[in-house]
């Protein structure tokens, strides 16, 4: 009557799911306040304060308001989050808001998004040698000049000053 057949169908697609799933969520009338440490993912719809620091992905619903200091692995933002945040990928979405500074592998801003504060980004990544621009020699011809750089010719000849 009961098979054991279809639990074990069903957890075949489970086993595709992503590494890191929501494993709590602080529900849209809640406001918690404290510190939070967890190796799964966490949704908040909520208000939050404190400290939190997970190793998996963290969702930021459009309502939520955040005021923490925050370690994620992959950070996703539809709401407002006072604080700093450090974590490999930040997603601040259109409706998202962010008053501190980034620690991050990777940023992506949509349209509409609000960021304030310092990005730094893990690596240390030298910028390129620029030289300056080489002036010309005598030897070389010179090229035309651009038309906003020519010099003023006058158009009429000059008369001769009148002895008075």
């Amino acid at each position: 009557m009961f098979g054991k057949e279809k639990p074990q169908a069903a957890a075949a697609p489970q086993a595709a799911a992503p590494v890191s799933k929501i494993e709590t969520i602080i529900g849209p009338n809640a406001y918690f306040r404290g510190d939070v440490q967890s190796d799964g993912g966490i949704r908040i719809d909520g208000i939050f304060e404190g400290t939190i620091d997970i190793t998996g992905n963290l969702v930021i619903g459009e309502g939520a308001k955040v005021i923490a200091e925050i370690k994620a692995n992959n950070i996703s933002i539809s709401g407002a989050i006072k604080g700093n945040i450090t974590g490999n990928r930040v997603e601040i979405l259109d409706t998202g808001r962010v008053w501190g500074d980034l620690t991050i592998n990777s940023l992506l801003l949509n349209e509409g998004a609000y960021l304030r504060g310092q990005t730094m980004m893990h690596g240390d990544i030298e910028p390129p040698m620029i030289e300056a621009p080489k002036t010309q020699t005598q030897a070389q011809p010179a090229s035309k000049p651009h038309p906003s750089t020519a010099t003023v010719v006058d158009a009429e000849p000059r008369r001769p000053m009148e002895e008075g």
